[in-house]
């Protein structure tokens, strides 16, 4: 299989073609041990012993699910590891054994026909901080109590707290001390914890290079397959206390729930003190709203903290004269900014590592789940590079309900309504994102790293109905977006043992396109798949030229597409054309040349050769 390069905004295969990558993460339940979901009660005693082998699938099924894919059309995925899986069992003690299983499914993969970029996930630091990614010994490395993380307050996590546990909720770790302590001092901890040290190094050194150094051990295996593109930083990276300039406060851009929680009331909820904050109620609609009462926090007052705590050592806090504590220091972080002090400054550590490693790896840029748009860095800073940015439409995710006619103006912070408009606002979305990927990253391809579709929508009544034209319209109109700005993107996600009650084993999120529990016909291979229609849609995957455009309209069927011809370039343009939308085949109409079909049973699609210079279309319709 041929590796890609990047030329401009495109990637370009080795016959001179540009290439559009189409493909989905791999997979939602590889954030957790096989044997340790969310939802399974976990006090993480044993977090040094877990093994991810066997995440995304075990080897016995993988040929199944890559051939899935492949007929799905996806061309690309961003496979997800994550640093517990490779350093659980301490600093520097890697598991060779899953890093092994690993290589074994990426090169499984290339042999499928994927390009695969590899993404260190991680969300709100840990699977002992209510997401994952991190290993448990880094909490305890800084003076954390795993035991009491969510007892303190200093954490939410499934774990501990289902059957009691808000849709949605496991965000709200980016407002407690955990998450907040771990990626200041990982970004930024060399300036507000000096003196803060592990095995005498400082902390911000010692996290950093422990996490690239683990990253090293993949890159070391993956380094001479052509497939593999390149490496992810950090998967939707957060600047923890970073651009707060007063801690006294609200902070952050996700809905709280529960009670709100500034960053100051963290930090001393943290620190074991017992807290009156203000009631929210999130039964009304999207956005909690204040009761006027309060609900105590940590009552027992308990402290997270095994010894010292390091932000009162650093006089962040204090108790006063009256036996009370309070925040000194309101403004300890005033005047940083987390792109510029924190998450640039370690790409470019982690890129130049990397890439002593794996020569010439693409680096696949994200901003902060919070600030998707303010990524800015010099022309050529990285390169080679892609915006790998994340877009979600953000009332259905976090109100799990979708009819189509109602959507989020992050941007204006309103709601817009009618189909039309929703259409609309969808496609200035992605608009904007790649007008960062040319404005302020120097003219970078767009890779939409994340977006998708929580399957369990409208109280999941397409589980008992077995009605998903909703969701097929909601991917529709997530792909006519990403269309209209011609960019790639990985679909969140794949899990393969997914289920209808448990979804993607992960605090209840639902957004596999696959579970085994809509599989009632092993021999079709779709079968299994969720709104099939809504996301294998048909796409130029490799054009002689530049494409220029591609619309696809989901009701009639009917695709076209425009490639500037290069005649510089000999290989075909290659379509690829669903079985599932085109079951008698289709009517294709070309402005010149001839087309053919390739062979159809592994991944259907058509070449398009000898076509003349210049701007050129093709049109396909369903055969009748």
């Amino acid at each position: 299989m041929d590796s890609l390069t990047i030329r401009g905004l495109a990637f370009v295969d080795s016959d001179g073609r540009s290439v559009l990558l189409r493909g989905v993460n791999l997979s939602g339940s590889t954030k957790t041990p096989p044997d340790e979901p969310t939802q399974i009660a976990n006090t993480f005693s044993r977090h040094r012993a877990v093994s991810f082998v066997g995440r995304p699938f075990p080897p016995a099924e993988a040929h199944e699910h890559f051939e899935r894919l492949r007929h799905w059309g996806f061309n690309v995925l961003r496979f997800l590891t994550t640093w517990e899986a490779i350093e659980h069992a301490g600093p520097g003690q890697y598991d060779t054994e899953y890093l092994d299983y690993l290589a074994e499914m990426v090169a499984l993969a290339g042999d499928y026909g994927f390009y695969v970029f590899i993404d260190p996930h991680q969300d709100v630091w840990s699977r002992m901080t209510g997401g994952d990614g991190a290993p448990g010994w880094t909490l305890e490395a800084v003076g954390f109590d795993i035991a009491r993380l969510d007892l303190s307050e200093a954490a939410i996590t499934m774990q501990r707290r289902y059957p009691d546990y808000p849709r949605m909720v496991w965000p709200n770790n980016y407002n407690r001390l955990a998450c907040l302590t771990m990626f200041t001092l990982f970004f930024a901890g060399s300036k507000y914890a000096p003196g803060v040290e592990i095995d005498g190094v400082p902390v911000q050194d010692f996290l950093q290079g422990a996490f690239i150094k683990a990253m090293q051990q993949v890159a070391r295996r993956l380094k001479d397959m052509p497939h593999v593109l390149g490496y992810g930083p950090l998967n939707e990276p957060s600047g923890g206390f970073l651009g707060i300039d007063d801690l006294t406060q609200p902070h952050g851009s996700f809905p709280q729930q529960g009670f709100l929680v500034t960053p100051a009331e963290a930090i001393l909820l943290g620190a074991g003190f017992r807290r009156d904050l203000p009631e929210l109620d999130a039964s009304g609609g999207f956005l909690p709203t204040p009761t006027g009462r309060t609900v105590t926090a940590n009552p027992l007052g308990i402290s997270v903290w095994r010894g010292d705590d390091l932000w009162r050592r650093l006089g962040v806090w204090d108790i006063g004269p009256d036996g009370q504590p309070h925040i000194a220091k309101p403004d300890y972080f005033a005047g940083s900014n987390f792109l510029r002090d924190g998450l640039l400054p370690f790409i470019r550590r982690y890129a130049e590592t990397m890439r002593a490693e794996h020569p010439g790896a693409i680096i696949f840029l994200e901003s902060s789940p919070v600030e998707p748009l303010a990524l800015a860095i010099a022309p050529g800073a990285f390169d080679p590079a892609v915006h790998a940015g994340h877009w979600y439409d953000a009332l259905m995710l976090f109100s799990k309900s979708f009819n189509g006619e109602m959507a989020l103006d992050m941007a204006g912070n309103q709601i817009v309504t009618g189909r039309e408009a929703v259409a609309q606002q969808f496609k200035a979305d992605i608009a904007r994102l790649r007008a960062v990927s040319e404005n302020q990253l120097g003219g970078l391809p767009t890779l939409v790293g994340e977006f998708g579709l929580a399957y369990d929508i409208n109280g999941a009544s397409a589980y008992r109905d077995g009605d998903y034209s909703l969701h097929e319209l909601a991917l529709s109109l997530y792909y006519d977006a990403i269309d209209a700005s011609l960019c790639h993107s990985t679909q969140w996600n794949y899990t393969p043992d997914n289920t209808n009650r448990w979804g993607d084993n992960w605090n209840e999120e639902d957004l596999s396109i696959f579970s085994r529990d809509q599989q009632d016909n092993p021999a079709d291979i779709h079968s299994g798949g969720r709104a099939v229609k809504g996301f294998s849609r048909p796409y130029v995957q490799r054009a002689a030229g530049t494409l220029t455009h591609m619309r696809f309209d989901h009701t009639s069927g009917t695709f076209t597409a425009t490639v500037d011809i290069d005649p510089a370039v000999t290989a075909p343009t290659l379509l690829y054309v669903p079985d599932i939308w085109y079951p008698r085949g289709c009517a294709v109409t070309i402005s010149s040349g001839a087309w053919a079909w390739e062979d159809r049973s592994a991944q259907p699609r058509i070449a398009w050769s000898e076509a003349a210079p210049g701007l050129q279309t093709i049109t396909l319709a369903p055969a009748k």
